[in-house]
């Protein structure tokens, strides 16, 4: 439920973003992020120059730094990895959004947010608000791969170029959790041929 905690993860990657930006990310109106902002500088975490939000240097936030996918075990090489944020300020990272959202599981009965990144344009987008495409031929890691969009529009138009279908986040999460049970590394191998929520409630909530 902490935006805060989220502006800061979105700002360890982008170093600098503007309020605008941040209000289209988190749906919310540009004067509830200043109140954020304000907040974060009051605790001396971010600061504003030429009108955009940078990162204290001096902020020191706790992060759990995985070198390894913890679900495929794969080393994590992507710039910008899926991540889940939670709400001790720990932040646990997967090589993909397909292992992300398996990881998931391990969180289900905390509450949690999620980053993850738009495929076309790389913008930051709450994963709990992305729609993904699910089982596509494209297949940039893990299988069946899941790729993030920021608009259910932009979603449909790759699905029609690359086959899948779209799904939210909760019926991504349960298609890949029901699927996946036996052995969640076979999945993961190499094809050789918003807000901090509990996963558990909107489960509940979609049924």
């Amino acid at each position: 439920m902490d935006r805060k905690k989220e502006i800061l993860e979105i700002l360890k990657e982008k170093e600098k973003i503007s309020v605008k930006e941040l209000s289209k990310i988190f749906k919310v109106s540009e004067m509830t992020i200043y109140r954020d902002v304000r907040e974060l500088e009051k605790e001396k975490k971010v600061k504003r120059k030429y009108g955009l939000i940078i990162l204290n240097k001096e902020e020191k936030t706790k992060n759990v730094l995985i070198k390894q996918c913890p679900i495929c075990e794969k080393p994590i090489t992507r710039p910008r990895p899926y991540r889940i944020i939670l709400e001790n300020s720990e932040t646990v990272e997967a090589c993909c959004e397909h292992c992300g959202l398996l990881l998931h599981q391990k969180y289900e009965n905390q509450k949690v947010s999620a980053i993850t990144y738009d495929f076309i344009t790389d913008s930051p987008i709450t994963a709990f608000d992305a729609y993904f495409v699910v089982g596509s031929e494209a297949i940039p890691c893990c299988s069946p791969s899941v790729i993030p969009f920021a608009s259910r529009e932009t979603a449909l138009k790759f699905k029609k170029g690359f086959g899948g279908e779209v799904l939210n986040f909760v019926d991504t999460y349960n298609k890949l959790t029901q699927k996946i049970q036996i052995n969640l590394k076979i999945c993961c191998e190499e094809d050789n041929s918003k807000n901090f929520i509990k996963i558990s409630e909107i489960k509940n909530k979609s049924k």
